[in-house]
């Protein structure tokens, strides 16, 4: 399993990165590679297409309604919808509308974004589930499974369990934070986990009386602790924080490994 990072500025598009968009692939026993995203805020369709083909997804995890983790999805439905030279091999592979999952409201809220009219449906291309904790979405060898979080919206993080990339026969796990607040279900993500990727929006000192929002490096750091991480990988940071500040954050109160996402980085698990 391999996860690429497309965007990964945090609460809106930076001037060198896209809002938040990750991409993880993994290869089936037949050695077909299976695509799901996850998330695609403002900006991030564009790099995507340097990595892979919009076509080529498998399924979509959107894992809260705001911007910065949504908005290109309309940009997709153009994409998949009007594109003249699409290619139908890999939309027969996956049967069907691309799967997008998410929290309740998923549906209106992407058609309101995009401007349907009464009538209207996107489920020609974009066939919407609602994210349900008891029950995990299997997407070729990958498991994804919802872990609802705490912002101000309804939202969840994701862990996915796939094979490894580097011995096929053993199962790995990555964690996806979403946007959160430290929280029980922040926790139950990182238990144990190969990796960790998780948000460090806010500052310790400046950002101390608001909360249920967003973690600081130091908060995400002490989840990868608690849960004994494997590898700690930080995102969502907004441009206007100091360089580094999260990671010096993070590395007070978690010896393991630690790095700051950046488009197009591989992290290979």
């Amino acid at each position: 399993m391999r996860l690429t990072v497309i965007g990964c500025a945090g609460s809106f598009p930076g001037p060198a990165s896209a809002a938040s968009s990750y991409l993880l692939q993994s290869e089936d026993a037949e050695g077909r590679t299976w695509n799901v995203l996850l998330d695609l805020g403002n900006g991030a369709l564009g790099p995507l297409q340097r990595v892979l083909d919009p076509s080529e997804l498998d399924a979509l995890g959107l894992s809260h309604l705001h911007a910065d983790h949504v908005a290109d999805v309309s940009a997709l439905y153009v994409y998949l919808k009007y594109r003249p030279d699409r290619p139908a091999a890999h939309e027969r592979q996956r049967r069907g509308p691309l799967a997008v999952h998410g929290p309740f409201g998923t549906a209106s809220r992407l058609g309101a974004a995009y401007g349907l009219t009464a009538g209207e449906s996107m489920s020609d291309h974009l066939a919407v589930h609602v994210w349900r904790p008891d029950r995990p979405v299997r997407v070729g060898p990958m498991t994804l499974i919802p872990v609802a979080v705490e912002h101000p919206v309804p939202a969840y993080g994701v862990r996915v369990e796939g094979p490894s990339d580097h011995d096929p026969a053993r199962t790995v796990t990555l964690a996806y934070s979403g946007d959160t607040d430290a929280c029980a279900g922040l926790d139950e993500l990182a238990d144990g986990v190969d990796v960790l990727l998780a948000e460090a929006s806010f500052v310790e000192g400046r950002d101390d009386g608001v909360d249920g929002i967003h973690l600081t490096g130091r908060r995400a750091g002490e989840a990868a602790a608690r849960g004994r991480v494997g590898r700690l990988v930080l995102t969502h940071i907004p441009a206007w924080n100091a360089p580094g500040v999260g990671l010096a954050e993070a590395r007070g109160v978690y010896e393991g490994p630690i790095e700051l996402a950046a488009p197009g980085v591989v992290v290979v698990i």
